[in-house]
């Protein structure tokens, strides 16, 4: 599927797997990524077992499909909505303070990493699902650049461990630009992407 042609009955399949608590990789604006409904405690677990990440030690982050819907998941002042208007969407984590609405993963993170990227199949996907989905970029051990950018790369390291992968063509291989906008007068960069955020 590609982004400049969205085939609907494809992301309403997907997004009814994810539903179901389903995990998928799919692509972003910048590196493919491990995915799954943000609200879906047992998905998001599984995801943190896939990736071994430690939800009470490392920060996570979702995808949505517009500042609307982020707003309903991250407390977004008048200024921190300024800075993400001006930026998205677009190859950027925003780590905003995180409202109660998600899953108990997330429970006692008061930060939450929000991506609204420039790619038509992931903001599909969260619009139809009707709520963000948990994302974490692909990795593994011994991937060089190009297998992260390659579908069927991908495929083979994770084929037995997602429930669907959505193949959108050659990704990127930069990870995006992270923006603390905790304190949204004082944004900090904590990491440089492919462009930079305008401030």
């Amino acid at each position: 599927m590609y982004a400049s042609s969205i085939n609907e009955r494809y992301v309403e399949e997907i997004a009814g797997l994810l539903r179901k608590g389903g995990v998928i990789i799919y692509p972003t604006d910048s590196l493919y990524a491990v995915g799954c409904d943000a609200l879906n405690n047992r998905a998001v677990e599984r995801v943190c077992r896939l990736k071994d990440i430690n939800p009470a030690k490392q920060r996570l982050s979702i995808i949505c499909d517009d500042i609307s819907q982020a707003s309903e998941y991250a407390r977004i002042d008048n200024e921190a909505f300024r800075i993400m208007k001006g930026n998205l969407p677009g190859p950027f984590t925003f780590i905003l303070p995180a409202s109660t609405r998600l899953s108990k993963a997330f429970k006692g993170r008061h930060e939450v990493g929000v991506r609204i990227p420039d790619n038509e199949i992931a903001r599909c996907l969260a619009a139809s699902l009707g709520n963000p989905l948990l994302t974490t970029t692909v990795e593994w051990p011994d991937a060089d650049n190009e297998d992260l950018c390659l579908p069927s790369a991908i495929s083979l390291h994770y084929s037995d461990s997602v429930d669907a992968i959505v193949d959108g063509g050659d990704g990127g291989f930069l990870p995006t630009a992270v923006v603390s906008l905790l304190d949204s007068s004082e944004p900090e960069i904590l990491r440089e992407g492919p462009v930079e955020p305008k401030l």
